[in-house]
């Protein structure tokens, strides 16, 4: 019989193994020598060490799932439970079960992780969505707009919910942007509907201001244009491609009634030299206002400038262009500064100035065959009419090729 601390062979070639339970039968060795067999089951021991410690040092130092872990675990477990080994089993028992102990902590502590970024991902998007609520009830359309695609962004990047949590605060974010995109889309088709009603305002007044053209009621008529004038500004701005053509179409007739009217009080140039001093004051207080850096402040100031302009009357025929037109660029300053802030809310612009540009090209190709037409037959007057048309075009063609290019185009 041969024999060492953890276990024994005896007369029989049986081999037991000694446990806190008391000696386990761990099988019947018949091969060979006692020492042969203990050394056998002994290597087993070994070989259940080696396997312990390496799942040990995999569950402390690797992402091994706790599933696997403990499948792991109780393959080993098996072994020993099964008595195919001699050495200290017990010890091996105990080693399992910190094992499992680990094991089961870090399952914990993964539940707990899992727990913790789901609540995360929860507080995320519930901070999305109210943000989406709040920018739905926005006018700042561009600004808005942009910031509502970032969070889609935002929320594509973040994990899913369960699906109830997941469906309800999708389904408040989707709503909000719904919201938005309708509100937005009313506010343009309102502001469209605006600008086609002071279109048809201002057709109006134009026809009135041409029809009194050739008055020579002075004072009535007189009063009567400045009443058009301040209706000309309730009126609001019309489309774009229309606005130019009937303000000059407007201002074009008060010229040939109030340049009649010059004609015939030829006594009024001492006024009028007053009211070009008076005039040139108000271009360069108009002047201070360039750069346009504040727009509401410098249209409420160029308003007051323009109401007092307005009231001083009229100044020399000669010295008319040059007071206007420093006036004019002021103006056009704001209308530009107007224009880009409306660019920068109305998405649809862009389309409607290359529908523009193509008409007034159409047109201004037109006009030329028509001249060339004309001079082929003789009508050298028809042409000149037809030129002097053209040249209004092509300042209204260059206006929108230049509109157009401030979109990148």
């Amino acid at each position: 019989m041969s024999s060492d601390p953890w276990g024994r062979v005896d007369e029989t070639g049986t081999v037991y193994v000694r446990t806190a339970d008391g000696e386990q039968v761990v099988g019947s060795w018949q091969a060979g020598s006692p020492e042969e067999a203990l050394a056998y089951f002994e290597r087993k021991y070994e070989g259940l060490v080696v396997e312990i410690g390496l799942l040990e040092k995999r569950v402390k130092t690797t992402d091994l799932s706790a599933k696997d872990a403990q499948a792991a675990i109780d393959h080993i477990r098996e072994q020993v439970d099964a008595h195919h080994a001699v050495g200290d089993l017990d010890a091996l028992r105990v080693r399992l079960d910190k094992l499992t102990e680990l094991v089961e902590a870090r399952r914990e502590e993964r539940k707990a992780q899992r727990a913790k970024q789901s609540d995360e991902a929860r507080k995320a998007k519930e901070a999305l969505v109210v943000e989406a609520e709040e920018l739905a009830q926005s006018d700042q359309w561009r600004a808005a707009g942009e910031r509502l695609r970032a969070l889609v962004d935002t929320w594509k990047g973040l994990p899913r919910l369960d699906r109830k949590s997941d469906d309800e605060l999708w389904h408040r974010f989707s709503h909000a942007r719904s919201a938005f995109s309708k509100r937005r889309k009313q506010h343009f088709a309102q502001l469209d509907a605006q600008r086609e009603e002071a279109r048809r305002t201002k057709e109006r007044l134009v026809s009135e201001a041409e029809a009194l053209s050739n008055s020579t009621d002075w004072g009535a008529t007189a009063a009567r244009y400045r009443e058009l004038m301040a209706e000309w500004k309730a009126a609001g701005r019309a489309q774009r491609e229309h606005e130019d053509d009937l303000w000059n179409r407007f201002r074009g007739a008060q010229d040939v009634f109030f340049a009649a009217r010059s004609s015939v009080f030829a006594e009024r140039d001492a006024e009028q030299a007053e009211n070009l001093k008076l005039k040139e004051e108000l271009a360069e207080e108009a002047e201070k206002l360039l750069p346009i850096t504040d727009l509401k402040a410098s249209r409420a100031a160029f308003r007051s400038i323009n109401e007092r302009w307005e009231a001083i009357g009229h100044v020399p025929r000669d010295a008319r262009p040059k007071v206007e037109g420093r006036m004019h660029a002021v103006e056009r300053a704001l209308q530009e500064a107007e224009e880009t802030e409306w660019r920068r809310t109305n998405p649809e612009a862009r389309a409607r100035a290359e529908g523009l540009t193509g008409q007034l090209q159409a047109a201004v190709d037109k006009l030329r065959g028509q001249i060339e037409q004309a001079r082929a037959q003789g009508n050298n007057a028809k042409a000149d009419k037809l030129e002097r048309e053209l040249e209004g075009r092509q300042a209204l063609l260059d206006q929108a090729l230049k509109g157009l290019q401030e979109f990148g185009g």
